[in-house]
């Protein structure tokens, strides 16, 4: 049984990452608390409190205006993926492991991409 806590984000995909963190940074204001780029592409995220705000640019987020994607915060994510999968929920994007995270991209059955999503412990 997937056992979620809390909503650890909200994502935009953005095609150009330098552009996005101009207008997120340069217009918004925003402070970066987390940047990453990996061979998946490019991640940067803005905390407030608990929450946080984040912008994807890969291949594997399509930007939309119709709205971002949730995460999913799970008590333990290799139990949650292999919940996933006993109940063949499709992948987006396969179980990764990133300095901070565990995360999975599925799919929910009209297409809506959803991220689940593990912090690791300090």
């Amino acid at each position: 049984m997937l056992q979620v806590t809390e909503i650890a984000f909200s994502c935009y995909a953005v095609t150009n990452m330098a552009r996005a963190r101009a207008f997120y940074e340069g217009v918004l204001g925003l402070k970066p608390t987390v940047v990453h780029d990996s061979e998946p592409g490019q991640w940067v995220e803005y905390e407030f409190g608990p929450h946080a705000l984040s912008l994807g640019c890969s291949p594997a987020f399509k930007p939309s205006p119709d709205g971002c994607s949730v995460a999913l915060e799970v008590a333990d994510f290799d139990a949650a993926v292999t919940h996933l999968r006993a109940n063949n929920v499709k992948f987006r994007l396969e179980p990764m492991d990133t300095p901070v995270c565990q995360m999975a991209m599925i799919f929910d059955p009209d297409g809506n991409c959803l991220c689940i999503h593990q912090r690791k412990t300090a």
